[in-house]
């Protein structure tokens, strides 16, 4: 969900965010007058670099020593030319905490901890495996495929580079926010430099880290007459993007004191460990054994570190919740083990989790501008529902539409690592639009897009338009009449409906498909405001 308050300065705070992501990210012109500016004002690179405007989104990623956080952690890595990596944060969540070493008891009530009949609280830390290093583990493979990666899109940050961007946040107890860490000092010094632009706050873990930050300011300024202005520009700022509140310090500390920091809330069923309840038909092949051992697990050394079903591997020794790394054993059986089985097994070599990986998906440069606003949608997800193919307005759909152009671009990035030369790869088409992709235009008005596309690969292209209805704040369906068409340009023409009413919105999308192996996807999107 999303967090609005009815209040003026939420929504001038709104519009004023919209600007900042648009101005930053893609360079996005707001028009006024529906008149055409050059071709491609954004558009995707040939090949996956940014290449929306002269500023990456700043990210700060956070995560716990879960495995899905693991998985996440691999593919936000492939996808680093993307993203402007100011800090790869070790931090907490209600099921994965340090302790501080001095045996201090620590106990939340209602943690899994407590469940299944257990009782095993207050502990000294939980789950978390001594000298815990999976970021650095992490990055130390990147600097394995690096030289690879880097031939096949610009931009990839240095190994040492990132090595200098891993810190330590708010880890030793679950919802702790009562002393500064080097991950909470990173988020503070970000949010208070002079820099334009969101600071995008990216957590698959808990919030105590963002949260200390915040009270650091907080505590420092409030008294003092510099704080309205440190509390509007740190609330313009700060841009949360979090998968749950998973330690509670947004709904204990954040929303109470930082009302305006807009918090998006990324959590979705096919990025999780119930991804096969959510997934469509034609996609599970992607969470099978099979695809997964091909595309994932036996391509390089990213692949041997990709957590899978029956690997093995356990997040920390004798860890009763688990029981993934087992394969060829019943529920019963592993119950009988003292495991702890709260989902069941599944083939070996098949799909676990990569439960965060929505919280950065929206900030791809794939052309559909998910970072606009939340109500637009993306790879991530949305904020708000999707209609699924069964007439059904479902937040699970929201996500699971893209999954499969998701997994094939996914499976391209992993074969980039063990691929030196670049024509020995595929890479994502360019899908363009002629003219300004933010349109204001009148009832009854014609509107005429021009969609440009082309393949570094020199593949063969195909497009096609089709409209985001569930984005949309106009109700209805536009007729979407086909003016010309070839591998390298669609040009459609709408007419806006008289129905219209001022204000509303018709996104529009370019969708654009090589086939190549893996066959890849990028897009356009053009939204049109109706006039006042």
């Amino acid at each position: 969900m999303r967090i609005i308050r009815d209040s003026s300065r939420r929504v001038l705070r709104r519009h004023a965010l919209r600007l900042m992501a648009a101005a930053s990210l893609a360079g996005i012109m707001v028009a006024t007058n529906g008149a055409p500016a050059s071709a491609g004002d954004s558009d995707r690179h040939a090949g996956g670099g940014w290449t929306g405007g002269k500023d990456k989104p700043r990210v700060i990623l956070m995560h716990d020593p879960e495995l899905d956080d693991q998985n996440t952690l691999v593919r936000y890595l492939l996808y680093s030319n993307e993203f402007d990596t100011e800090g790869l944060v070790y931090s907490s969540s209600g099921v994965h905490w340090a302790g501080d070493g001095k045996g201090t008891l620590w106990f939340v009530p209602g943690r899994e901890y407590t469940r299944f009949g257990l009782n095993l609280c207050p502990c000294t830390s939980w789950r978390w495996k001594p000298g815990e290093r999976f970021i650095d583990d992490a990055v130390d493979i990147y600097a394995q495929v690096y030289p690879n990666l880097r031939q096949h899109a610009a931009g990839y940050p240095s190994p040492k580079e990132l090595r200098s961007k891993i810190y330590t946040g708010n880890i030793e107890f679950d919802g702790d926010i009562s002393k500064d860490t080097p991950g909470s000092n990173l988020v503070r010094k970000s949010l208070l430099d002079d820099r334009p632009g969101p600071v995008y706050l990216l957590t698959g873990a808990g919030q105590s880290t963002i949260a200390r930050a915040l009270k650091s300011i907080k505590d420092e300024y409030q008294d003092t007459p510099k704080w309205p202005a440190i509390y509007e520009k740190v609330s313009q700022k700060a841009l949360i993007q979090s998968f749950g509140d998973q330690d509670g310090t947004y709904a204990s500390y954040i929303g109470q004191n930082w009302p305006d920091i807009e918090f998006r809330q990324m959590a979705t069923s096919i990025w999780g460990y119930g991804a096969r309840n959510a997934v469509l038909p034609p996609d599970a092949k992607y969470l099978s054994a099979e695809w997964t051992k091909a595309n994932v697990s036996d391509v390089g050394p990213f692949g041997s570190f990709y957590r899978v079903w029956g690997d093995g591997k356990q997040m920390v020794p004798g860890d009763i919740f688990d029981h993934f790394g087992f394969s060829g054993l019943t529920t019963e059986q592993l119950r009988a083990m003292g495991y702890v089985v709260w989902t069941p097994p599944r083939e070996k070599g098949s799909w676990i989790s990569e439960g965060d990986t929505s919280i950065f998906m929206n900030l791809l440069d794939n052309g559909l501008r998910g970072y606009v606003d939340a109500s637009y949608g993306g790879w991530g997800g949305r904020g708000g529902s999707d209609i699924d193919p069964n007439g059904v307005s479902s937040s699970t759909y929201a996500a699971s539409r893209w999954f499969g152009l998701v997994q094939q671009d996914f499976a391209a990035r992993m074969r980039w690592t063990v691929t030196s030369r670049y024509a020995k790869a595929n890479h994502a088409p360019t899908a363009k639009v002629a003219g300004q992709l933010d349109r204001t235009v009148s009832r009854g008005q014609t509107v005429l897009l021009a969609g440009l596309t082309s393949d570094p690969d020199r593949d063969k292209v195909t497009s096609t338009w089709w409209q985001y209805t569930d984005a949309d704040t106009y109700p209805g369906a536009v007729a979407i009449n086909q003016i010309s068409r070839d591998q390298h340009q669609n040009t459609v023409k709408i007419r806006v409906p008289d129905d219209a009413a001022p204000g509303q919105t018709i996104h529009l999308i370019l969708q654009a498909t090589d086939d190549g192996s893996p066959a890849l996807t990028s897009y356009q999107r053009v939204v049109l405001t109706v006039r006042n």
